[in-house]
């Protein structure tokens, strides 16, 4: 047999680790962990690479620091495991050594219950279960509690079941936080008297995630508050679910519930439901939001003598649509007053399903009440039903000084500098450049040996759901529910889509799309964020003209997912980033120009900001970190 071997039948990839043995260059990192065991998910990820990008490029360093930080042996153990449905069993491990996003274990980490009044200060992922438990008088106080953490996780099951008279404060808690997770299951059942507050709860959370599950069920004359709750959040969602079941006389605050937040859902199931004597009122609730949506289904079932109170509800908000299906249904001598409700600058849509159906002695009470709703089967067959006051505002009756500073009062749910125009991209130019870090838990993908195994559909999401630790209604349910429903759906008109959870999945459908010679471009780092900078030497992607490119964006899930679309008509260009006194680079751009935006929805942030409406202009943005966009060679 001959031995001999030249440098041209040498594979490029050995190519490489050849020339670097014969000279004696040091490897770099992901060389040399390809080099250490040709059996690892990061030597067959480079092997992938090499075979289907054809380009002289290697793999981008912010690319493979993603990849899979696991080893030969926990790859194939891990592999082995997911072939016999048995990951759930070994998921903490599993989750540590693949670099995931798992929620703890709350089991062990519960405080003495028996203890007495509670100052909870710089506390993080605790489970309460029990807590407070038949408990006369006294105050539990959480302040700065998960304060700042990445993925806070807290659990309050039965906290405070048959109290008397005790209070529980939340200020300041979890602010500043990522992925927020909080279950309050059964809290304050059965309790008299006392107050739970809510004070700053969530402040500045990125995707706050909270369930009141059965919240003060049979309480008696125990008031709740809910003051600055979720302010200038991010896609999240609040559910309430069974909240104040059976209680009597418990009067409940929401002022200033979601003020400044983005896309922020609330459902209110069963909320009240054979409740004596509530009061609920919802004061500048979602004021000033970007879409909040909130849902208000049997709300009220079966209460008597119930008062709620509508006051500036979604005022000033950006679109927002709210349902209220089968609300104060069978209920007695209800009141509920609407007042300034749905005041949106942009048309917000309500629903009004079986509303007070089979009621008796209700009024209901609409005044100042915003545009575009459907009244369907409104108290169907109940004469005490009616409108007092009722009036159809037009946008023009939201104020004539919303109207004429439009683009001013929308630019408060866009971040400046978010969406540009093409002609921005000129050396030279100043320009705000909006925060584009990361964020983000961090996580990695998985390699194709264990992705493959594991189900990702929503028809197979019990699966997913049982492998993940992730019960029924809790915020990482929604999480996995939510990045399904994204994936599956249907591509608007010329988008060609897919969800990676892969770098050899991604690497497949932008070559599909593209070529092999696809060339992966992203913002080089951070600079410059949330300050002016100024443009400096651009470069034109495929000459300036209309191309293809594939897209790839991160998506919430327990490992690193992406969803990668190629949407057809755009721009790509890249720029340096200087400091504008010094004019030194401090960063170099990637920047996407869509120039068909006629299909987008009238409401897009990018019109918001730029005044003006689908199909009238082009819109550009920068590629954000961790995100990426793939083109032809330049």
């Amino acid at each position: 047999m001959n031995h001999k071997m030249d440098r041209q039948s040498i594979p490029p990839y050995s190519q490489l680790l050849f020339l670097c043995l014969v000279i004696s260059i040091p490897l770099s990192p992901y060389e040399a962990a390809a080099d250490a065991n040709p059996f690892s998910p990061t030597a067959s990820l480079l092997r992938h690479w090499n075979n289907r990008v054809t380009n002289s490029f290697p793999i981008p360093p912010f690319l493979l620091s993603k990849a899979s930080p696991l080893n030969a042996v926990d790859a194939a153990a891990f592999s082995k495991l997911a072939s016999r449905g048995s990951l759930s069993s070994h998921l903490h491990s599993f989750c540590s050594a693949a670099g995931l996003l798992c929620f703890p274990d709350l089991l062990a980490a519960r405080p003495n219950s028996r203890a007495g009044d509670a100052n909870f200060a710089k506390y993080v992922d605790r489970n309460f279960t029990d807590y407070g438990t038949s408990r006369l008088g006294g105050r539990d106080s959480f302040k700065n509690y998960s304060d700042g953490e990445n993925v806070p996780f807290d659990s309050f099951r039965r906290y405070g079941r048959d109290s008397n008279g005790r209070d529980l404060g939340f200020a300041n808690y979890a602010p500043g936080g990522n992925v927020v997770s909080q279950q309050f299951n059964s809290y304050g059942s059965g309790a008299t008297g006392g107050r739970g507050r809510f004070d700053n709860y969530d402040d500045e959370v990125n995707v706050p995630g909270l369930n009141f599950n059965s919240y003060g069920s049979g309480g008696n004359g125990r008031s709740q508050s809910f003051g600055a709750y979720s302010s200038d959040a991010n896609a999240g969602d609040q559910k309430f679910a069974s909240y104040g079941k059976s209680g009597n006389g418990e009067p409940n605050d929401f002022n200033s519930y979601g003020d400044n937040s983005n896309v922020v859902g609330s459902t209110f199931g069963n909320y009240g439901e054979g409740g004596n004597g509530a009061s609920d009122n919802f004061t500048s609730y979602g004021g000033n939001g970007n879409v909040p949506e909130n849902n208000f289904r049997s709300y009220g079932d079966g209460g008597n003598a119930a008062v709620d109170k509508f006051s500036s509800y979604r005022d000033q908000a950006n679109v927002g649509d709210d349902s209220f299906e089968s609300y104060a249904k069978n209920s007695a001598s209800a009141k509920v007053d609407f007042v300034n409700y749905g005041k949106s600058f942009n048309e917000g849509t309500d629903k009004f399903t079986g509303y007070g159906q089979g009621a008796k002695g209700d009024v209901i009470g609409f005044k100042i009440y915003g545009v575009n709703n459907t009244f369907k089967e409104y108290a169907k067959g109940n004469s005490g039903i009616k409108f007092a006051g009722y009036t159809n505002a037009t946008l023009a009756a939201v104020g004539s000084s919303l109207a004429s500073g439009a683009g001013r009062v929308a630019n408060r749910w866009v971040e400046p500098g978010k969406f540009f125009r093409e002609s921005v991209l000129r050396e030279g130019t100043l320009m705000q450049m909006p925060d584009i870090r990361d964020k983000m838990p961090q996580r990695s993908f998985l390699p194709r040996t264990i992705l493959s195994k594991l189900p990702f559909a929503t028809n197979k999401i019990s699966e997913l759901k049982q492998i993940f630790h992730a019960d029924e209604n809790s915020v990482l349910a929604g999480i996995i529910a939510e990045a399904l429903g994204e994936c599956e759906r249907a591509p608007t008109a010329g988008e060609t889509k897919r969800c990676v959870g892969s770098i050899e999945d991604m690497v497949d459908f932008a070559t599909s799309v593209l070529s092999k010679g696809a060339v992966v471009r992203t913002t080089d780092n951070v600079e410059g964020s949330g300050k002016e900078v100024m443009i400096g030497r651009v470069t034109r992607i495929d000459g300036g003209r209309v191309t293809q490119s594939v897209s790839c964006h991160q998506s919430l899930f327990p490992y690193l997912l992406y969803y990668c679309h190629s949407v057809p008509k755009v721009r790509v260009y890249e720029a340096d980033i200087l400091e504008p006194r010094s004019k030194s680079r401090i960063n170099h751009g990637v920047a996407i120009c869509h120039v068909d935006t006629s299909a987008w929805s009238p409401t897009h942030g990018a019109f918001l900001a730029l005044g003006s409406a689908p199909g009238r202009i082009e819109v550009c943005h920068w590629i954000f970190q961790n995100d990426m966009t793939w083109t032809v060679p330049n």
